[in-house]
């Protein structure tokens, strides 16, 4: 079994890395993240680019208090193979692998920016339609009785004339039904809400790190049904960078309310202390 010290000068190489990611994300796949400009935002709150700021240094300062409270001498991981036993196969897994998925001194480190930047990105894409009334109120975002303002179920279920192409390609045939279904059955007045309050619920729960996990497996959903309507936007970036937040859900929510939640909640697989019934260790008799 092999085994990995994890010293504070590891932990502080990790911060670095941690914040550069950051960095990296804001800038490179979010325009003007860090426009001084903007600090309080112009119109909506979730769009003050303080929040980027903020995220940045909450992960240096994680980073930095992990540090400090090892040993001098650090602490030893051993990293385990994990499933073993006749018929399982022999190859080990990337020791990098358990490690970034696996502990929190290296995964619940690093996986944070990548947490608070999907994170951010939902809360600012459901926190506009929250406060739209053709979300919230009548539906019509999705389905407009102007005939000449489509909504946004309208446009990708139509079927424009050749050699314009339609939203949703022609492979996923099934999904225009489906939006029809839903445009012929009058959902757009209670599913707008659903979208701009799940977005926002997807968002709170991957910056607060409570049950990321699921809030991680949600916005992936949400991405995939917008992609199948043929919008592209941020939405591959953000499932790709959604798919270690799933992996590592145990570790990318530690520096956050999972912490506490999840010990106490447990999993489906493993119920937490809230739900476990642990029989009374039976007392010794005075004749015994």
């Amino acid at each position: 079994m092999r085994s990995v010290r994890i010293t504070q000068s590891v932990v502080y190489m990790v911060t670095a890395l941690a914040v550069a990611l950051g960095v990296f994300l804001n800038i490179a796949l979010a325009n003007g993240k860090f426009s001084l400009s903007n600090l309080w935002g112009e119109h909506y709150y979730a769009e003050n680019t303080l929040w980027t700021y903020l995220s940045i240094v909450f992960v240096a300062a994680i980073g930095y208090l992990t540090a400090r409270q090892l040993p001098a001498d650090g602490v030893t991981l051993k990293l385990s193979k994990g499933v073993t036993g006749e018929g399982e196969s022999t190859v080990d897994d990337v020791p990098a692998a358990k490690l970034v998925f696996g502990s929190r001194y290296v995964g619940g480190i690093l996986l944070r920016p990548i947490s608070l930047f999907v994170g951010l990105s939902w809360v600012a894409a459901g926190e506009h339609k929250i406060r739209d009334a053709a979300w919230m109120s009548n539906g019509y975002a999705l389905v407009n009785p102007d005939p000449k303002v489509q909504g946004f179920w309208e446009r990708i279920a139509a079927i424009p004339e050749p050699p314009a192409r339609p939203a949703i390609a022609a492979d996923f045939g099934w999904y225009r039904d489906f939006i029809n279904y839903m445009i012929n059955h009058g959902w757009e007045t209670w599913f707008g809400k659903v979208i701009a309050l799940g977005e926002f619920a997807i968002g709170l729960g991957l910056i607060f790190g409570c049950l990321l996990g699921v809030a991680a497996f949600f916005g992936i959903m949400l991405n995939l049904n917008f992609m199948l309507a043929g919008t592209a936007s941020t939405n591959p970036i953000l499932l790709v960078l959604s798919v270690p937040l799933i992996i590592g859900y145990k570790v990318a929510s530690f520096y956050g309310l999972d912490r506490w939640v999840l010990n106490a909640l447990g999993t489906p697989w493993s119920p937490g202390q809230l739900f476990r019934h642990e029989e009374p260790m039976p007392t010794a008799s005075p004749a015994d």
